[in-house]
């Protein structure tokens, strides 16, 4: 599957965090697993600044087990539990500035027969349009925490130049109105794949 799809090398990773999470959309997210490998364009993400940013898990450089991956530097993963669901982010910025992309939705690519065994449903618009949809879809998981996007078992690669991007406030921001209103969300404009249809900033 390496000869399909090509890791992105380190260096991509290393960006501000809001062009990170723009440079991200329309890269392929892929998963290899022992039941096979799935991968999709990413079609949606949100920014989240860390030490001043309210609504991350970082803020004021919180430092838990939970965000330490979050220190280690750009290009790791970092996954976390929130409810019955584990959401997959890409760690930006320099070590000891713990910022992170969360990756929201996917266009399905590869893989899309396990993807609708794993989630049960034979929707494909349904499949992977929400951050907790698309770890289930591609097998990702609490053990790929501190892993890297540049190497298997779980890496991004290139794949196709956005016509155009929307960018609004982020989603399910909560406790505090400050960061609602940040517009660290960007998506793809137009792609069926996006989590929630919004009005551009």
């Amino acid at each position: 599957m390496l000869n399909e799809f090509q890791p992105l090398h380190k260096d991509f990773f290393v960006k501000p965090t809001i062009e990170l999470a723009r440079a991200l959309l329309g890269c392929i997210l892929v998963k290899e697993t022992k039941d096979g490998v799935a991968a999709g364009y990413i079609v949606e993400t949100e920014g989240y600044m860390g030490p001043m940013d309210r609504a991350a898990h970082s803020y004021q450089n919180k430092r838990t087990k939970r965000t330490e991956i979050m220190f280690a530097g750009a290009g790791h993963v970092y996954t976390y539990q929130m409810h019955t669901h584990c959401l997959v982010n890409v760690v930006c910025s320099d070590i000891d500035k713990p910022e992170a992309v969360l990756i929201r939705a996917l266009e399905p690519l590869t893989g899309i027969d396990l993807m609708y065994k794993r989630r049960g449903t034979l929707d494909q618009r349904n499949l992977t349009n929400g951050p907790g949809k698309l770890t289930k879809a591609l097998g990702i998981s609490m053990e790929d925490y501190g892993r890297v996007f540049w190497e298997p078992p779980i890496f991004i690669s290139n794949g196709i130049t956005p016509p155009s991007i929307s960018q609004g406030k982020r989603i399910g921001i909560e406790n505090t109105e400050e960061a609602k209103e940040y517009p660290w969300r960007f998506w793809i404009t137009g792609n069926k794949f996006v989590s929630r249809h919004q009005k551009e900033n």
